[in-house]
């Protein structure tokens, strides 16, 4: 079967149908107190971010609840914490600075969705508000909200994302079975699922 594509928008909305009375109106540009509490209560999030060339990247963050600091009605701030150096949102960032960051809540299937412009600081008075195990961030980033609204729930209840019943863990080896199947490295997996191990959650902040 030839692929039958889309590329105008006139074409992807005949197909789709118009937007939903309820979707078309939900963005707001300013937090509203709900969304500070959706905040406060969100241990995850992701960053969506695309560089000056076209290359895209999604990274996770990850933090006790409450990790995102709100600044003011229309900015947050997001602490950095040790990681692997790639930074390739980040550097994305340097470039353009346009975000796109969804807030998840375990159990909950409705995400926030915040779209905006960001930067990187390196220094300010609330990084000493981000303090996890001693480990004061390096950086943040400073996000300017441009959008904000709740997304429903459809794809976490398709996916059945938060029953353990659907969950499949097992489903593939090992990470560092899949570190050295994938990559060229030097350890062995033995070697590789000791750093995996225990010790692994022990450096988290350090």
């Amino acid at each position: 079967m030839s692929w039958v594509e889309i590329d105008s928008e006139s074409e992807l909305r005949e197909l789709l149908g118009d937007v939903m009375p309820r979707a078309a109106t939900k963005e707001r540009a300013r937090l509203h107190e709900r969304d500070r509490q959706w905040l406060a209560a969100s241990p995850f999030c992701l960053i969506a971010t695309s560089g000056a060339d076209g290359s895209c990247d999604v990274s996770p963050k990850g933090d006790p609840a409450g990790f995102v600091r709100v600044l003011d009605d229309t900015t947050i701030a997001i602490p950095d914490r040790p990681g692997n150096r790639r930074a390739d949102g980040f550097r994305n960032i340097l470039t353009n600075p346009n975000v796109g960051l969804i807030f998840m809540i375990p159990g909950r299937n409705e995400t926030l969705r915040i779209n905006g412009r960001a930067r990187l600081v390196r220094e300010a008075p609330f990084l000493d508000e981000m303090v996890v195990k001693n480990h004061r961030p390096q950086l943040a980033l400073v996000v300017e909200i441009d959008q904000i609204f709740f997304h429903c729930a459809k794809a976490f209840l398709r996916s059945s994302l938060w029953k353990p019943d659907a969950w499949k863990p097992d489903a593939l080896p090992s990470h560092a079975r899949l570190v050295k199947d994938v990559q060229v490295v030097e350890e062995s997996v033995e070697q590789l699922e000791q750093y995996y191990g225990e010790s692994y959650a022990k450096r988290l902040y350090g």
